[in-house]
């Protein structure tokens, strides 16, 4: 063999095999210390897209079963002011039914009568005051939202700071002279004098409208401004991760229990509603009880829906659980580390890399046996 010793070839080998092998044995290390396979791209490129996209959808799912668990939450909101309607006319039937008897005076009738208005106004309050997040949920306008309107940005106004609160569908202009605000849409017409400069909110109740001005705003911005307001077809609940018709429950709606809309009945002068009772007459007690009768009906179809959403969502709910464990299973099998196994790569390398030092230092004396030629 020759013996040279400018060039230790048998060195350069151990030394390659000594670096790969502690880069093995850093990587192991790194695995180890942070339960991934994969800690950089160029671990496993392909692994990481797909592992990325799992936790994405994962991250997204657990937001959609929060939304879930609100929409739940919307529902019996909505189901708990229901009921309460449910026991004003079961009160109502009461009343009614003893009206309707001729063992009660005029005067009697009267009395039963005026508590009778009262709960028709309870009514109409809890369905107009039922909201969830400010929406209003079961007078009709779950869903409503504005559709067009010709505000600036600079105007101190954006969409998102008119607040519906019972609007009715339809066009609202605005007036603004130098700070006295009028909103009318045609039919209603409200004034709001004496707006100061810079955020504020102002209700204009009579219209349902609130506007939530901006610190932008300066008396007159709003002037001539307009924006429409669009029914909606109910309240739409995200469900999923995409965006499908199969990600979300679309058109949630509760109906309306207002008493100009519950109970229809015809009669001799057309339909009436709830809010047509009348219990100073014996006939009109009687008309009354079909009234009532078919409100519980409306009240019950309405309720028979509120119970088939939670129903769905409570599946949903689940269906979604077992989603993510089984995404979050997927995820794992590419992202995380086995430890038993890379507990076992790395013993291997730091024996290699024990053994890879001891070639080393062996291949490095190998030249000081030329030593020996020079007697």
């Amino acid at each position: 063999m020759g013996l040279r010793i400018n060039t230790n070839i048998a060195a350069l080998i151990s030394h390659r095999h000594l670096t790969r092998t502690d880069q093995n044995l850093q990587k192991s290390l790194e695995r180890l210390s942070s339960g991934y396979r994969i800690n950089h791209a160029n671990d496993d490129a392909a692994g990481l897209a797909i592992a990325n996209r799992f936790r994405t959808s994962i991250r997204a799912l657990y937001v959609a079963q929060r939304n879930i668990t609100e929409a739940t939450s919307v529902v019996q909101v909505a189901e708990g002011a229901a009921g309460e309607i449910q026991g004003i006319l079961e009160r109502l039937k009461e009343l009614a039914t003893q009206a309707a008897s001729d063992n009660v005076s005029d005067t009697d009738r009267t009395k039963l009568d005026d508590e009778a208005q009262a709960l028709i106004l309870e009514i109409d309050r809890i369905a107009n005051s039922t909201r969830y997040q400010g929406a209003n949920l079961i007078n009709g306008h779950y869903g409503d939202y504005v559709s067009t309107h010709s505000i600036d940005s600079g105007d101190g106004l954006t969409t998102s700071g008119i607040i519906l609160d019972g609007a009715s569908a339809g066009t609202y202009t605005i007036t603004d002279d130098s700070g006295d605000v009028t909103i009318t849409n045609g039919d209603i017409t409200q004034t709001i004098e004496d707006l100061e400069t810079g955020a504020q909110i102002v209700n204009f109740d009579a219209l349902g409208i609130k506007l939530k001005l901006t610190s932008d705003y300066a008396p007159g911005d709003l002037n001539s401004d307009t924006f429409t307001v669009s029914s909606g077809s109910g309240g739409d609940f995200q469900i999923g991760d995409k965006n499908t018709s199969n990600d979300r429950i679309a058109s949630v709606d509760f109906g309306d229990l207002n008493t100009d809309a519950i109970g229809a009945t015809a009669n001799g002068s057309g339909t009436v509603f709830v809010s047509d009772i009348d219990l100073t007459s014996k006939s009109n007690a009687q008309l009354a009880l079909d009234i009532i009768d078919s409100a519980v009906d409306d009240l019950t179809e309405v309720m028979g829906d509120m119970g088939a959403y939670m129903s769905r969502l409570s599946y949903a709910s689940a269906n979604i659980s077992v989603t993510i464990e089984n995404y979050s299973a997927s995820e794992s099998v590419i992202r995380d580390v086995d430890m038993a196994f890379e507990m076992t790569v790395f013993t291997k390398n730091q024996i290699l890399l024990q053994a890879g030092t001891a070639m080393l230092a062996q291949a490095n004396m190998a030249p000081q046996q030329v030593l020996a030629l020079f007697g």
